[in-house]
């Protein structure tokens, strides 16, 4: 049945046409139309409920019914919603469309006699509150000033659903959704996940739990309008005869309102709303199956108090404020059951971004070092309504099979792809079934192939290994070998950080102007410039003895019998006394200027000093990491060894993960030969030599 109930997505699609002649634009579509299909979809399967419970009381109408109120009292204890005017008094929306003088009334009291959850899902009459779910009275009222509400209603009511059943009507208002999601999502897989996208993440799961009859809870915190958490219970119960309980939240008013509404005529299913990441609805729980394609390069700075006060300990590492996607998949795991799988849709970021010891970084390993990560999964690219990029399935698995402990799966999935026949939006191409069985089998073999490999987690992980490197000049001297040594109390010789100079007078050259300070301790000022010292010290002296750059051979400091500069071309600082120059090795010369406050003894002044210090660079080498700390150790060791040929010092040592598929699946272009290049020249050359003799005839 549910290919014939697909002919109705161009009726329920024509209904845009009045919008169309009203102004208002296509992707404002959505807005206007999910009311008045909810609308629909209730009504359809109310009168298709009561009609089925007529014959459990043996009756063609309500009204050969003697006790009435023991009908409305069972229809009610189903749950899926109730509407008086419609069960009591078989009033339809299409019966009152056919009178377009009482329709406002009509429509009015129609909209009023709904149950009160249901008029709160559809926004009937909400005011001013901050939630109006569909507001399907606001959208009406806006209809109304444009004065085409009974048009857009009556053609509404034209669409009649009742003879299709629940999972029919599913059927239709995936496809319906998927439209709005081509036309007016404003984020990367924000609204829909493509159906081909739903059966892989199903067949996964089908492919690691058993058919055993057990309950089997799945839940979806990111669920919009319900398409991957019901399109996965869907495929699952075609599969397997398990019984299941779905859970799903979201903060999206409108995608909220059609999840609620899909879920009441479902035999197991709790939709909650609110913002995952700072409700808690279902803290509390542990679940089975996850499955989620979370909003991706969305912030969460909105929110971000709320994130860093929250006490459910969900929260390992906290990502860049500019994507909060890892901080749905840290929530997942943390309500992931013990023996739990899940599968989460990710964009690339999630694999690389951030450096060792950034948030991302750590969440990595946090989800690695827990041996959480099963497989990732890399998706074609224009496979989603809303963008063009590259997409990745993570595969967690807490109850990894022992073969596959501390094992990661990377599998390339970029080229198992159909092009669709229509673009759908930004989605040009599709993964058929023989594309999705061949992801599916590689997962369960678990082997390497041309497009899989498989990796101890290990091979992820790298130092990220801070030193101090010393510089030296061009002779390998450092001006540390010139800093005085004493000893301390406990008799441990310290070597001094510093020379101090007892400097005459500081000149530099700047775009031949010559700078000279004289005055090391300065005490007054232009008072026609500055209203006292301390201005004068930070506007003028200030940056102007920070401007003062020590590589530049023409700044020179003098003392009384010397005078330093540094040597560019060979890095060292150079000692000139009377005729004598000597080189000290490479090293800086500082300058600064501080301001000191008045005291009981001194006035308020700008002390100018100068210092020679050796010249520290602090880096950061990028090493392969062995879980063995010895073995780790030694690895450091030995680059050092290899690459690092100044004086250096161990700093901090930082642990990184990232995932680099390019890297995994790099091919390179294959080069023509000379051979083939040399024959394409002269087959050119040919070409030129016999049109330059067909234009001299």
């Amino acid at each position: 049945m549910s290919q014939n109930i697909l002919q109705y997505e161009s009726k329920v699609w024509s209904t845009a046409d009045l919008l169309i002649g009203a102004g208002i634009k296509q992707s404002d579509f959505p807005k206007y139309m999910m009311p008045y299909f909810a609308m629909i979809m209730l009504e359809s399967r109310l009168v298709r409920h009561y009609k089925e419970l007529l014959k459990d009381f043996d009756a063609e109408t309500i009204k050969d019914i003697e006790n009435i109120d023991d009908f409305l009292e069972e229809f009610k204890d189903y749950n899926i919603g109730y509407n008086d005017l419609v069960i009591r008094s078989q009033k339809t929306l299409a019966e009152i469309c056919r009178n377009d003088k009482t329709f406002d009334n009509d429509f009015d009291a129609y909209l009023k006699a709904f149950d009160p959850e249901t008029k709160e899902l559809l926004g009937v009459d909400r005011g001013n509150t901050e939630e109006k779910y569909l507001d399907i009275s606001g959208v009406s009222g806006q209809l109304r000033k444009k004065d085409i509400l009974f048009d857009t209603v009556k053609k509404w009511s034209e669409i009649d659903l009742t003879p299709f059943n629940n999972s029919d009507i599913t059927t239709l208002e995936e496809h319906i959704k998927r439209k709005w999601a081509d036309i007016s999502a404003e984020t990367a897989g924000e609204q829909y996940t493509p159906d081909d996208i739903i059966s892989l993440i199903s067949e996964i799961i089908l492919s690691k739990i058993e058919d055993n009859n057990e309950f089997l809870t799945i839940y979806d915190p990111t669920c919009g309008g319900g398409n991957l958490l019901f399109g996965v219970e869907d495929r699952i119960k075609e599969k397997f005869n398990r019984p299941t309980k779905t859970y799903g939240e979201d903060w999206s008013d409108s995608l909220y309102a059609l999840a609620k509404i899909e879920s009441r005529f479902r035999n197991d299913s709790d939709i909650r709303y609110g913002n995952t990441l700072t409700k808690i609805h279902f803290i509390e729980k542990q679940f089975d199956v996850i499955v989620a394609n979370p909003p991706y390069g969305v912030d969460w700075k909105g929110y971000k108090k709320d994130i860093e006060n929250d006490t459910t300990d969900r929260f390992h590492a906290l990502p860049s404020i500019s994507d909060g996607q890892f901080l749905f998949t840290q929530h997942i795991l943390s309500q992931l059951d013990t023996k739990g799988l899940s599968v989460v849709v990710h964009n690339g970021s999630t694999l690389f971004s951030g450096d060792a010891g950034s948030g991302e970084s750590n969440i990595r390993k946090y989800f690695f070092d827990n041996d959480w990560v099963e497989a990732i999964i890399q998706m074609p690219t224009d496979e989603f309504f809303n963008t063009g990029i590259y997409t990745y399935l993570w595969v967690f698995n807490k109850n990894k099979p022992q073969e596959r402990k501390d094992k990661v799966m990377l599998i390339d999935g970029s080229n198992f792809w159909e092009p669709l026949k229509k673009s759908k939006g930004k989605k040009r191409r599709e993964m058929v079934f023989d594309n999705r069985k061949t992801i599916v089998d590689t997962l369960t073999d678990f082997k390497d192939t041309e497009y899989a490999k498989v990796f101890d987690k290990w091979h992820f992980y790298y130092n990220k290994q801070a030193i101090m490197l010393t510089n030296v000049d061009e002779n390998g001297k450092t001006f540390e070998d010139q800093l005085p040594v004493k000893k301390n109390k406990q008799g441990e010789e310290i070597r001094a950080k510093s020379i101090k100079l007892n400097p005459t007078k500081i000149t530099q050259v700047v775009e031949e102007e010559t700078i000279e300070l004289k005055d090391f301790e300065i005490t007054s000022y232009d008072t026609n410039k500055y209203s006292d010292l301390k201005e004068y010290y930070e506007n003028n002296l200030k940056p102007l003895v920070a401007s003062l750059d020590y590589k530049e051979a023409d700044l020179k400091v003098f003392t009384a019998k010397t005078s330093y500069y540094f040597d560019e071309d060979k890095e060292t600082i150079v000692e000139v006394s009377k005729d004598d120059k000597t080189e000290l090795g490479c090293g800086k010369i500082v300058v600064k200027a501080s301001y000191k406050k008045a005291t009981k003894t001194k006035e308020a002044r700008i002390e100018i000093s100068v210092e020679l210090t050796p010249d520290y660079e602090k880096d950061y080498e990028i090493i392969p990491y062995s879980p063995n700390e010895l073995e780790n150790q030694q690895n450091i060791a030995d680059f050092m060894a290899k690459y690092i040929t100044k004086p250096f010092v161990y700093i901090d040592n930082t642990i990184g993960v990232e995932i680099n598929f390019n890297k995994v699946f790099y091919k390179p272009e294959q080069l023509r030969s000379i051979k083939q290049i040399t024959t394409d020249l002269e087959d050119l050359e040919n070409e030129l030599s016999n049109l330059e003799a067909e234009l001299a005839l």
